[in-house]
């Protein structure tokens, strides 16, 4: 048996690092979380065991797997990225998801389309390992979870689901914009609607949503995303990276003005033009499949809901080749070391 950690600095860092605390389990492993920021205060559920920073340092873990940016360097084990979301292009691609901040000993990627990237950086760079497993996260999409979609999706009564989730990032967000036109779909009650927003949205706007639960909407936190997305027939976001872990089950997505839209997604910009964007959602047209089954196989072919062990097995393989095969660490990257120590308050040496 040997001990594992999980890093976590939001609180939907959570659903990612569950399905590879139970998969460690499985497997014999003790399993210990370090949960800090913005996930202060939460935990995951039991065995796994919480701990502070100092404790993380002397537990010498044999990897600590990080749902965030960054990893305390100052713990010992390979560190290994899974990603807090899919590459949408918020950001330019060295500011975004395929900024390598030289912390990480290996990248764990999602699907073709984000592992070609990182294995260039890696030949170019030379002081990581790439691995393409699939997204733990997504796990519980492909495997039976014990009828939670449907209890989520019963109050329905037989009517379409659509999901509405927006990102926190207020000049992309859908959430103020398409208040009004929800709401009236909501009161309209032709569809059941799942609602959910970003945990940074403003609390303004967690108020005004929360507010449409009732015969027609139910508001769903985040611990229930993947749930929320198993039960849902329709998806009507913005640029959220949660589009993506939606299409990965081949099922239709509306966006409201994405920043880069594409031919998966039924794109719209007039809040007016939703009930029609809806109703090409519940009807998509061959071409909309086909676009969406591709997509979905380019960023996350794995449908065998068995990521998280392939993320054991690709931390093993690194660590049974030995750390010291890989290239020392840029000096940039002891900066940012320092500064998390800062920000996790340990200065052990």
């Amino acid at each position: 048996m040997a001990d594992y950690l999980l890093f976590a600095t939001e609180r939907y860092g959570l659903p990612i690092l569950q399905p590879l605390a139970d998969a460690l389990h499985a497997r014999g492993h003790a399993v210990h979380a370090l949960l800090a920021g913005g996930a202060s205060g939460l935990r995951l559920p039991a065995p796994v065991r919480a701990v502070d920073a100092r404790g993380a340092a002397r537990l010498r873990p044999r990897a600590v797997f990080s749902a965030s940016n960054e990893v305390p360097t100052f713990v010992a084990g390979a560190k290994v990225q899974l990603f807090h979301g899919f590459n949408v292009e918020k950001r330019a691609d060295g500011r975004g998801h395929f900024r390598v901040r030289g912390l990480f000993d290996l990248y764990c990627t999602q699907g073709p389309a984000t592992t070609a990237p990182f294995q260039a950086l890696a030949a170019r760079l030379r002081h990581f390992a790439v691995a393409e497993t699939g997204w733990p996260k997504l796990d519980p999409l492909f495997r039976d979870d014990g009828g939670a979609a449907a209890a989520l999706r019963a109050p329905a009564g037989g009517r379409p689901v659509v999901m509405f989730a927006s990102t926190f990032t207020e000049r992309l967000s859908a959430a103020p914009h398409l208040y009004e036109a929800i709401a009236a779909q909501v009161a309209e009650g032709g569809r059941y609607w799942l609602l959910t927003l970003h945990p940074k949205c403003a609390p303004e706007l967690f108020e005004r949503y929360r507010a449409l639960a009732g015969a027609n909407a139910a508001f769903v936190e985040p611990e229930q995303l993947v749930t929320a997305q198993r039960a849902a027939d329709v998806l009507l976001a913005d640029t959220t990276s949660v589009v993506s872990e939606f299409v990965v089950q081949h099922k239709p997505v509306v966006t409201f003005r994405n920043r880069a839209p594409k031919p998966h997604m039924i794109d719209f910009d007039d809040p007016a033009a939703l009930p029609a964007m809806l109703a090409r959602a519940f009807a998509p047209e061959p071409a909309l499949r086909e676009a969406i089954a591709a997509y979905a196989d380019a960023i996350h072919p794995w449908r065998d809901g068995r990521s998280s062990e392939r993320v054991i097995d690709a931390t093993e393989a690194l660590l049974q080749a030995g750390l010291h095969t890989l290239a020392r660490k840029p000096l940039a990257a002891r900066w940012r070391a320092l500064q998390i120590r800062r920000e996790l308050g340990y200065w052990g040496f």
